[in-house]
């Protein structure tokens, strides 16, 4: 079973009533502090952390003076304008004395709906983690709508989960785990540790999306562990509200994990490989012996590129003598390949007009 310890890639995801106080609107500094702790610690060990942090409606709301009940759309997207500032901020604040440098990222459902746009955004969290940077992701809720958001965090954790490859996911929430039934109407429900398969019956227990303890209900939490369970990476839903959680789940806290039995490396490569290709490049004798390196694919090595394939298409790559060598998702249009055949990465601007990636294909997405 995974144990937080074993973490090499960790997404946390934080809701907004672990961050402002339901009764008086007030931010729980202390609280937030106690986790940039455990992250400090968590980190020192070589584990990447992302952070998925709600709280910029709720932060807003109260800077902006709007009443406790259901905002209007216009005005639930001013107070996460407003809200977003103060939420970085904090979060700055309380990482900065441990010495750890934080990014803001706003993402929408669209981001991952559009595969150019997922491998952008993969690509600058791959960057960001690369220079040690711990991103505090949120979706955009100033530009989102009902029609192209996410809806809840626990949905947008798991997808982050999977686009930057972790190996664990933490929802801290405002239940120990995950229940047979609502503990709080039904005092014979008793709480799962292990939960290797989301059968029929499991999905049963969660009820309703509105009638779980929090946000979404325990519905969405079960979604959230299909996706990332699918990806490779287990899932963990424990108490939230404690100073310290992520230390107090290393200890042995009340929790519920969803294992995987896949490598999320390993569940991205299948995934790739499984897609229908659009196009094809072919690759001189040099690029393809740093493939089988494991080395990405610069346009350096390419001799010829087929097909009709746009950014983030899956394109087949073959060796000189046209065999097969595997499959990639391309960061380039086969136009903007075409033109850049045989190139170095310091005559792509030249040859393209504008400035482009190094990267033809990158090595993690790609399946050989």
């Amino acid at each position: 079973m995974a144990t937080l310890s074993t973490a090499q890639r960790l997404v946390v995801k934080i809701g907004s009533a672990l961050l402002v106080d339901k009764q008086t609107g007030a931010f729980r500094g202390d609280w937030l502090r106690s986790i940039a702790e455990d992250i400090a610690r968590i980190r020192a060990r070589g584990t990447d952390v992302i952070l998925v942090s709600s709280g910029s409606i709720a932060l807003g709301r109260g800077i902006l003076k709007l009443p406790a009940t259901t905002l209007p759309l216009e005005q639930s997207q001013a107070a996460a304008a407003v809200g977003q500032i103060r939420l970085a901020r904090e979060w700055e604040d309380a990482l900065v004395p441990h010495g750890i440098t934080t990014a803001q990222v706003l993402v929408t459902l669209e981001d991952s709906a559009d595969r150019r746009r997922y491998l952008n955004q993969r690509a600058t969290m791959e960057t960001l983690l690369g220079f040690g940077v711990v991103p505090i992701v949120n979706e955009n809720d100033t530009i989102a709508t009902d029609e192209i958001r996410y809806g809840d965090n626990d949905r947008l954790a798991a997808q982050v989960a999977v686009t930057v490859g972790a190996d664990q996911l933490i929802l801290l929430s405002d239940v120990d785990g995950f229940y047979s039934a609502n503990p709080s109407e039904d005092p014979s429900a008793h709480r799962y540790e292990v939960i290797d398969s989301i059968t029929p019956e499991i999905e049963a227990m969660a009820g309703d999306a509105g009638s779980g303890l929090s946000k979404g209900g325990m519905k969405t939490k079960l979604l959230a562990a299909k996706t990332a369970t699918a990806a490779g990476c287990a899932m963990a839903i424990t108490e939230g509200s404690v100073l310290h959680p992520l230390m107090a789940l290393e200890a042995g806290a009340n929790a519920t994990w969803f294992t995987s039995r896949l490598d999320p490396h390993a569940a991205r490569k299948r995934w790739i490989a499984s897609m229908k290709p659009c196009g094809e490049v072919t690759l001189d004798a040099g690029a393809a012996q740093a493939m089988a390196d494991g080395r990405s694919l610069l346009p350096v090595g390419v001799i010829a590129a087929h097909g009709s394939f746009g950014r983030g298409d899956p394109v087949v790559i073959r060796d000189p003598q046209g065999a097969t060598l595997g499959q990639g998702l391309s960061r380039y249009t086969a136009e903007e390949t075409r033109l850049i055949v045989g190139r170095h990465s310091w005559e792509i601007e030249e040859a393209l007009g504008y400035p482009g990636r190094a990267v033809l294909i990158h090595r993690d997405d790609m399946a050989l």
